[in-house]
């Protein structure tokens, strides 16, 4: 007797497979798990002005780059300008360019995005210590003292940084730090006695997104490094962390805009929240990243409609296996009513149900007339195939006539499968079993259908047979362990009945 050991890890190997690929495809790659998820979306538009002297101009304007938020689209506009992007590890800058500007010269940079639920800001590498600033004479010594007071009231970079913030950011400021304060911003000061100290730190820009807000400035803030992490200090509002809603903008220590052959420039910003679908989200971010190479969006629409239909017969194999294994539900022909099923897809239940019966039973009529002319098989079974052909013709016709547009989706059933049917059917009423079998049969595989239509048109079902292959490793494993099963069907037990009674 061969052991079943090989046979069971092969199901378990499949069942892993297939729900750790469904798992990974929906936190790797965003995919929703659900249909019909919204995520929220940012529009964000920066109009960058400036007076052109006449003379060459290059412009160049800082991107955002934020690990919080994902970029699915940007374009700039700008009519006679060149436009290059310029991709650094840690800063993406728009450089627009061109031989004369002169006058008023507006560039806008449009991108959207979406949040990718991650509020942390690591750090790829660690950062070099920062070179010490050096104080004016007249501003030494009273920095040296509030950092040295600061310093023994710390236990390590990320708390001398909170007790530095506490000291600049209170109301009652000792007077060495209004002192400073008098000839730099509360944010310079936190980052050059942040540096004075060898800490990494480097000043940020940010947008705070509001929906439906014009002409937004960017706001300062400071990222100190701790712990392979950048930490956010706000030191305009005194506090540490980041706000909610807050796109960095410039993370690089660098200037936000940059302007040669113009004067008087500036920047602002426009945005508007939306929702979209949650998986044209991912399927654009996985266009970004590369990340088609083996899905199924990778396709053209055509193909791509055709594999959504092919997809969903595995469905409805299962359906049909665990009806007729496990419940015992007798069909006409084996894989008959996944066809059928396929085709009331197309033509909606109720009409592809009375389609059906009415091709069936007009069939059964001509076939037991063709059964008196002594044919051949092979010839009797064309002669049902064209009279199923003129069958469909003559009701698509009369649908129309009739104004009944339903009607005319019947063309989608399988004819062949349907003459095979018929062909079947009339052999069972008068060869073998009788009328009996006949409704038996046809009347088990219509339900079949119905049951495999109502699991194949599932909107859940069709979203993840289509997004998620893994799940048809899954099918195949529940396929081969319904194979195995030898014991009674549910239909079956009937015949007990009496016993149970006694």
């Amino acid at each position: 007797m061969h052991s079943r050991n090989p046979f069971y890890i092969l199901v378990a190997v499949l069942f892993i497979v297939g729900i750790g690929a469904s798992i990974y495809r929906g936190v790797e790659h965003n995919v929703p798990f659900l249909p019909g998820k919204q995520v929220q979306s940012w529009a964000v538009e920066a109009k960058v002005s400036f007076q052109g002297t006449g003379e060459p101009a290059e412009v160049s304007f800082s991107l955002p780059q934020d690990p919080a938020y994902q970029v699915l689209v940007e374009n700039a506009s700008s009519p006679g300008y060149g436009l290059t992007i310029n991709h650094n590890d840690n800063d993406r800058r728009a450089v627009w360019s061109i031989r004369q500007a002169l006058g008023t010269q507006d560039l806008y940079y449009k991108v959207t995005l979406v949040p990718t639920g991650s509020t942390q800001i690591p750090a790829t590498q660690t950062p070099a210590a920062p070179e010490a600033y050096l104080w004016p004479a007249t501003e030494q010594a009273a920095a040296e003292q509030v950092i040295a007071d600061v310093w023994t009231r710390s236990a390590s970079n990320l708390s001398f940084a909170q007790q530095l913030m506490a000291s600049i950011a209170e109301h009652k400021r000792s007077q060495n730090v209004e002192l400073l304060l008098a000839s730099q911003t509360p944010t310079q000061l936190f980052l050059h006695m942040l540096h004075t100290k060898g800490i990494p730190a480097h000043k940020v820009s940010g947008l705070y997104l509001e929906d439906q807000r014009r002409r937004q400035p960017l706001s300062p803030f400071v990222e100190v490094f701790h712990d392979g992490q950048w930490i956010l200090f706000d030191l305009v509002k005194g506090k540490q962390g980041r706000p909610q809603n807050l796109l960095l903008w410039e993370r690089a220590g660098h200037s936000v805009l940059d302007v040669m052959g113009g004067v008087n420039s500036q920047v602002n910003f426009a945005m508007l929240q939306d929702t979209r679908s949650a998986l044209a989200t991912s399927i654009d971010m996985m266009m970004n990243n590369n990340a088609l190479d083996f899905s199924l969006y990778q396709l053209p629409l055509e193909e791509q409609s055709l594999f959504k239909g092919i997809l969903l017969i595995p469905i409805g194999v299962l359906m049909v296996v665990f009806l007729r294994v496990m419940i015992g539900i007798k069909t006409s022909g084996t894989f008959m009513p996944v066809l059928i099923a396929l085709a009331f897809i197309q033509t909606s239940l109720l009409t592809g149900l009375i389609g059906f019966l009415l091709i069936v039973s007009c069939g059964l009529v001509i076939r037991s007339y063709l059964s008196h002319l002594n044919l051949l098989l092979i010839s009797r079974i064309s002669a049902v195939i064209i009279v199923v052909i003129g069958i469909i013709g003559v009701f698509t016709l009369l649908s129309y006539k009739f104004g009944l547009s339903e009607g005319l989706t019947i063309t989608f059933f399988p004819m062949i499968i349907l003459a095979w049917t018929i062909e079947r059917m009339s052999i069972l009423w008068e060869e073998e079993e009788g009328p009996r079998e006949v409704m038996l049969q046809g009347g088990g595989s219509l339900m079949v259908a119905t049951l495999a239509y109502l699991a194949m048109s599932a909107s859940w079902v069709q979203h993840w047979v289509f997004n998620f292959l893994g799940i048809h490793l899954v099918i195949l494993a529940l396929v081969l362990l319904m194979g195995q099963y030898t014991g009674y069907r549910l239909l079956e037990l009937k015949r007990f009945k009496s016993l149970a009674g006694a």
